[in-house]
């Protein structure tokens, strides 16, 4: 039947995204051989998506409690933003003592960086805003989405596998005061490439000469060196005195993907800033989803607030860690006994669940076609997607297409 209403009769077929469309294709193919290096998620040794003891006990303890399902504040509960902020900043920072700082729970991370975006296109919406080259795809989509011009500054420098500090640096000269940057805290996603603790030095140097707006994301803290360590970066960029936003996503940390757990944080100059802030910040949430769910934001607030199930959470954080270092020397030592003369140190030097694996796009694709392994045709790969029963096939897949 011809409908006569031509409303969407010239709507194109969108793209699929590049990275979920990996992993649908990968849920169809039919290879018992197959790996998925696509998405990132976190698998455990016998390759599944683990559920933490400690979200266990504390789902027992929440479904052990019938309460009304009603409305949360459009901010998310305080208990919850409380602990997102002792967790970024340490418990007894003076921002938080001092009020200077704000947090509503978001919808992962990804939802705090579409608050975030929406919120400061309002406030300065002559700014752009920067991106590293490469960036997390969605990074562009949603500001450009905000209304935002996007530009990109260098980051990787593909000759070594590691940091482009003077590309950078030199890119941001030409940034303009506000103009909105957006910052890996840590565990860069794509490339797993961090700035030093002395590049940090320099680019926060840059960002407060040229006067920009830090926007950090921080969606996998733990996974680099620990949880203190990983959010160091933020705490430097606090003792500036400058504004900071900072979006912040436990899918990872707590395994908790489909629960959409984050949270923005903003910090202030002062209490009424913070009131302020806020009060623009549920502006941006109410008009968008009005307020967030329960049931991730209690989960992760309980663990977070009993001192036994934090204690077993970063117990398990560590061993998530620990694997995906594993992996990465496993893959260093397996990829460089098939291809010899070959530099591959840049595997275990990245650090987080990703690593940029040196290939391109028609190694990536033959990897894919004849070999059923799948990543993203940037090169990325999932170091958590890794395990002892695969790590071979993949080294050696990886060797093959590398040889051509």
């Amino acid at each position: 039947m011809t409908s006569s209403f031509p409303l969407f009769a010239a709507v194109p077929l969108a793209a699929r995204d590049p990275i979920l469309g990996l992993n649908e294709a990968y849920q169809a193919d039919t290879n018992p051989k197959k790996v998925n290096l696509s998405i990132g998620v976190y698998y455990n040794a016998a390759g599944k998506i683990p559920v933490l003891s400690c979200v266990q006990k504390a789902m027992q303890t929440l479904l052990g409690q019938v309460s009304p399902r009603t409305y949360q504040p459009m901010e998310g509960p305080a208990v919850y933003n409380q602990a997102v902020q002792k967790l970024l900043l340490g418990a007894d920072h003076p921002i938080i003592k001092d009020g200077r700082a704000v947090t509503a729970q978001s919808l992962g991370g990804t939802g705090a960086l579409k608050v975030g975006s929406d919120l400061l296109a309002s406030i300065c919406p002559n700014a752009k805003a920067w991106v590293s080259s490469p960036t997390w795809d969605n990074h562009r989509a949603i500001l450009e989405g905000a209304g935002f011009s996007v530009e990109a500054y260098a980051y990787y420098d593909a000759t070594t596998g590691g940091f482009n500090l003077a590309g950078m640096l030199n890119d941001l000269d030409r940034a303009q005061p506000g103009d909105v940057i957006i910052l890996h805290a840590c565990c860069h996603n794509p490339t797993g490439v961090d700035p030093t603790a002395d590049e940090w030095g320099k680019i926060l140097d840059k960002v407060e000469q040229r006067k920009l707006t830090p926007f950090l994301d921080i969606a996998y803290q733990g996974f680099g060196d620990g949880l203190q360590e990983d959010s160091e970066i933020i705490r430097r960029f606090a003792a500036r005195n400058m504004p900071v936003i900072i979006a912040s996503s436990f899918s990872k940390s707590f395994s908790l993907y489909g629960e959409r757990i984050g949270a923005l944080t903003v910090l202030t100059a002062n209490p009424d800033e913070t009131k302020r802030l806020l009060s623009q910040i549920k502006r941006v949430i109410r008009s968008n989803y009005s307020n967030p769910p329960i049931f991730g934001a209690s989960l992760v607030s309980t663990v977070l607030n009993q001192p036994d199930l934090r204690a077993l959470w970063e117990e398990e954080l560590a061993g998530m860690r620990n694997r995906i270092r594993e992996m990465r020397l496993l893959l260093r030592e397996r990829v460089s006994a098939r291809v010899p003369g070959k530099n591959f140190d840049y595997i275990v030097k990245q650090r987080g669940m990703f690593s940029y694996s040196g290939l391109n796009a028609q190694q990536a694709q033959k990897l894919r076609e004849t070999y059923s392994i799948y990543i993203v045709e940037s090169g990325r790969i999932c170091v958590a997607g890794l395990n002892v029963d695969n790590v071979d096939y993949v080294a050696e897949a990886m060797a093959a297409v590398m040889k051509g």
